[in-house]
């Protein structure tokens, strides 16, 4: 087992050569965020909507409270927001005008709870919660997600806001589908924590691809793909284009490097560097991905320019740009 280990991180620090020519600044962003030792707990979040999800968190770690608990209340935050229209209520509709909501959640305990498809309902982060804790299964979808909801005492209400309605209204007239770099009409809030115990949690949470097909899920739900924590190791989260963090299990992947020795940064680029290799075509899509390990050491990496994460600890909570493969 001691030779398969070693074989492979040689191999995934060898994989790494397509991206030394643009890890650097990224290194030396890590090395500027530890310049000041970073102590538990700390809470870490995708984009800039992941500074509010940050202080929600923080309220509950700063008091010695469980990471699942900062995850859950942080991404709540931006769900409830109707100004962010990637998340929850407010989020942009399928091409039917209907919004549809993904979310996950993992505990340190490696339980996991997860809804897809979930209509109605402006919280499914915390819908996937009572899927990890009261039911013998990970995943609800649809309908059937919707039903759970109801009988746990969620209320419906539409999620559709006026400004979304209009933008779909307008996006009609040419029903032309081209998900753009950067523009938030395929992003997520997700989320890690790492308490003052030690314990790592991570939720993810979003509405999807603007007016996508109709049952389209992307990676946000799925553990092991926009989420996936342990806690023995460490955690990661994905945004972007879902389909290549499906096709890679980004996050799974990431966490698993980091249990072959690699560092959250290191894991970070390789994850990346796998799509690179592995998807035709991948120069057209945004992805990035943010970790953390049981150490407090973070990474963050994306394919192009302009994916940014929130930092929060030793008291100080920050936006930071993540350096990126595609110069």
């Amino acid at each position: 087992m001691s030779s398969r280990r070693k074989f492979i991180k040689q191999s995934g620090l060898a994989s790494l050569g397509l991206l030394a020519a643009g890890s650097q600044s990224g290194q030396a962003a890590v090395r500027k965020i530890k310049a000041g030792k970073i102590t538990k707990p700390l809470a870490i979040s995708t984009w800039k909507n992941g500074m509010q999800a940050n202080v929600a968190g923080w309220e509950v770690l700063k008091n010695g409270g469980r990471a699942l608990d900062a995850v859950e209340q942080g991404v709540m935050v931006v769900e409830a927001d109707p100004n962010d229209m990637s998340v929850g209520y407010g989020g942009r509709p399928d091409r039917d005008g209907i919004v549809t909501l993904d979310a996950c959640i993992m505990d340190e305990t490696g339980n996991a709870g997860s809804v897809c498809a979930l209509e109605n309902i402006k919280h499914p982060i915390s819908v996937a919660r009572r899927v990890m804790e009261k039911t013998p299964h990970v995943m609800l979808a649809g309908a059937g997600a919707l039903q759970f909801a109801k009988e746990e005492g969620f209320a419906e209400e539409i999620l559709l806001t006026e400004k979304a309605r209009k933008e779909w209204q307008e996006w009609r007239k040419t029903s032309d589908y081209k998900p753009v770099i950067n523009i938030e009409n395929h992003d997520t809030i997700g989320m890690l924590a790492l308490d003052q115990k030690g314990d790592i949690s991570g939720a993810c949470t979003t509405s999807g691809l603007a007016y996508k097909m109709h049952g389209r899920v992307g990676d946000s739900p799925i553990i092991g793909a926009g989420m996936y924590c342990d806690n023995e190791i460490g955690g990661a989260v994905a945004t972007g284009m879902g389909e290549l963090v499906m096709k890679t299990l980004g996050s799974f992947l990431v966490v698993e490097l980091m249990n072959q020795g690699l560092s959250p940064q290191k894991a970070v680029e390789e994850a990346i560097a796998r799509i690179v290799k592995k998807i035709p075509g991948y120069q057209d899509f945004q992805i990035g991905y943010l970790a953390i390990n049981k150490a407090g050491e973070v990474g963050a990496y994306s394919l192009h320019k302009g994916f940014n994460y929130a930092l929060y600890a030793n008291d100080n909570n920050q936006l930071i740009d993540s350096d990126y493969y595609l110069k």
